[in-house]
């Protein structure tokens, strides 16, 4: 009878952890009237998403350059962290979206010549898609973006494009070139062949993290609760000292933000690192 009892308690428990495993799904797929073609997704549904009928936050997670939607799942560990953090719980269940912006016109901002409009997809078809499709709870108190390095700038700019959209924003080692209109001209001529002065100047102004830091009006300061990382290792340059520049940037215009300088460089071992603070902080978004 003990051996039984044992054995019941056993298989007990391990249905118990069973049951407390979310779900990821990496090679799903949308069909973009705006992009002209088919763009993949990855999305983690937390543990109890297929036994409750309750609807969920949602955390937007944009991959760097290079990559694509399954990277967060396959070297960001978002199921293993996500589980953890539910289960510990410094994170509320939650829904992870990750969209893919990989391929030759990788990138989160709308191509300076029109040719790729990626920002517009994201916003009028992909965003909508997705929280249509899914249990997600409406409104921007339930809505956060992060992402890393190309991704870290895709949640700089879609965060200050859309303050309506978000409640929390965690750029990490975030890309946030170009830091001036003299940069652009140098940068994007190599990128986007034809592309002319006018297209330079407006697509700078447009998407410049530091510009659109200065355009934000005194009563939306506080808008979105920002949680800014980068690793004092890291190998590029203009991550770190870009990073470095927009939080004083940030300081002077009295904008509130969280700025996080750790160990690390400009790799998995970091963004791994980063994610259950990321999770964390827009879990206290959700709830404030």
């Amino acid at each position: 009878m003990k051996k039984l009892a044992f054995l019941f308690i056993s298989w007990s428990v391990a249905s118990g952890m069973m049951a407390q495993q979310g779900k990821v799904f990496d090679n799903l797929s949308i069909e973009s009237k705006i992009l002209n073609t088919e763009k993949k997704y990855a999305i983690y549904l937390p543990p109890d998403y297929e036994t409750s009928q309750r609807s969920y936050p949602v955390l937007y997670l944009l991959h760097g350059s290079g990559g694509n939607q399954m990277v967060w799942i396959h070297n960001g560990e978002v199921l293993r962290t996500a589980d953890e953090a539910i289960r510990n719980g410094t994170a509320t269940p939650m829904i992870v979206v990750m969209p893919d912006a990989g391929g030759p016109n990788r990138g989160y901002a709308n191509d300076p010549t029109g040719a790729w409009m990626y920002e517009d997809y994201f916003f009028k078809e992909f965003m909508p898609f997705i929280e249509k499709t899914y249990r997600i709870r409406s409104g921007r108190r339930y809505r956060a973006i992060a992402g890393l390095s190309m991704g870290g700038h895709g949640t700089f700019i879609y965060a200050l494009h859309h303050p309506e959209l978000f409640a929390a924003a965690c750029p990490l080692s975030a890309a946030t070139f170009p830091l001036t209109l003299e940069e652009a001209k140098q940068r994007l001529p190599e990128r986007y062949k034809g592309v002319t002065d006018k297209q330079i100047e407006d697509y700078y102004y447009s998407n410049s993290v530091a510009e659109l830091i200065k355009k934000i009006p005194e009563n939306r300061k506080g808008a979105i609760r920002w949680y800014i990382d980068c690793g004092d290792d890291d190998a590029i340059e203009q991550v770190y000292a870009g990073n470095c520049l927009i939080h004083i940037a940030m300081r002077k215009a009295e904008i509130p933000h969280e700025f996080r300088i750790r160990d690390g460089s400009h790799n998995w071992d970091y963004w791994r690192s980063a994610l259950p603070q990321v999770l964390e902080f827009v879990t206290q978004s959700f709830h404030n």
